[in-house]
């Protein structure tokens, strides 16, 4: 239809007969170049419009088709010049112009859609109420399926029989599957983590069965790229993922703070007081959620103190907040250990020695002094 078009166009324009081949060759030029000025401050004055609309998709569109529409143009005035070049002159030029069109027309096809395929990527991996490893995922199985579907269109046009290409790479792929069984396993790796979704970009894991912890930047075909906490990029193949524990904190709904707190014995009188005080401000803290689980409760007659321990949630998950919530709660237990004339105990050892022994013990720092 294209090429209709062109000739349709190209014979329109040499029916003013301005001249010989060398003018006509000019004229269609100039008018390509015309009108591919026109479509660029068309395409201006849209692109202008279509971001002024609360609807993305008409900014998807016309990206996708703007740049190769451009090209189009280049394409049919240079097909209707070199036309013309090749009859008035008869070169053979003129029967592989068709081929050469429909080559380009289907690259241009697939730029297109390449392009769409792209700019609907960015928009909704921009957008955070999306599930951005899940549109990276389809927008890469698209992008492939693109590729190899105009691949295959091109050599067709080419005049190479399709189903031979197809046979031979049934048998190529199952000895390139053999060969490469690690490179498919991690295709399958990805899979199931795109499928599965214990994790997505921005998420920080970690697996207590291997020495991996960091933030998700990238979940790719062969390996997903970690940041670790000391700025190191760690890649890790996907079919790793398949048999190991992955634990992804960024998913929990609370963090925990769990303290033991040591008492000396001879404030046991006050270790009840203690203990209900330290309860009741967990109970009225803005930032412990009280819809979880919280233990303030005497546990432990240790070596040299009385242990209590508090046991309870942070309504935030963020870690830096966390450590805040944390710093303060400690520090209105010692607060609260210090009104009540307590003090936190530390090691001691108390020596018992019977009568005799004191008076010994006496006598010889008696004498000491005395030198």
């Amino acid at each position: 239809m294209i090429e209709q078009a062109e000739l349709y166009v190209k014979d329109w324009l040499l029916s003013f007969n301005i001249g010989n081949w060398v003018a006509n060759f000019a004229l269609l030029i100039c008018v390509t170049i015309f009108v591919q000025l026109i479509w660029r401050y068309f395409g201006r004055r849209m692109e202008g419009t279509t971001k002024k609309t609360k609807n993305g998709w008409d900014d998807i569109i016309f990206y996708a088709i703007n740049k190769p529409i451009n090209w189009l143009i280049v394409l049919m005035g240079t097909s209707m010049s070199l036309r013309v070049v090749a009859e008035s002159e008869d070169l053979g030029i003129s029967e592989y112009l068709p081929l050469a069109q429909k080559v380009a027309i289907l690259f241009l096809v697939g730029w297109v859609l390449w392009r769409l395929i792209y700019k609907t990527e960015y928009v909704f991996v921009a957008d955070e109420a999306k599930d951005t490893t899940t549109v990276t995922a389809l927008a890469k199985l698209a992008k492939l399926s693109i590729l190899t579907i105009i691949t295959l269109s091109i050599i067709q046009t080419l005049g190479v029989s399709i189903s031979g290409v197809l046979a031979f790479g049934g048998m190529g792929g199952l000895i390139v599957g053999m060969a490469a069984k690690d490179l498919l396993s991690n295709l399958f790796g990805a899979a199931m983590v795109y499928m599965d979704k214990p994790f997505k970009v921005g998420d920080w894991i970690r697996s207590p069965d291997k020495s991996i912890e960091g933030t998700v930047e990238e979940i790719g075909w062969r390996v997903t790229r970690i940041r670790t906490f000391d700025k190191r990029p760690l890649y890790v193949p996907n079919s790793l993922f398949t048999h190991i524990v992955v634990e992804n904190p960024s998913r929990m709904s609370n963090r925990r703070i769990k303290e033991t707190f040591g008492l000396r014995y001879k404030d046991i009188d006050q270790v009840h007081d203690i203990i209900k005080a330290v309860r009741a401000m967990l109970e009225e803290h803005p930032d412990i959620d009280q819809n979880q689980t919280l233990i303030v409760n005497f546990d432990l007659f240790n070596n040299s103190s009385l242990d209590f321990f508090i046991y309870t949630f942070t309504k935030t998950t963020n870690w830096i907040l966390f450590h805040q919530v944390k710093q303060n709660v400690l520090l209105k237990v010692a607060d609260i250990v210090r009104e009540h004339g307590a003090e936190f105990a530390f090691p001691t050892r108390q020596l018992h020695l019977d009568k005799d022994e004191q008076k010994q013990l006496l006598g010889s720092s008696d004498s000491i002094e005395s030198k």
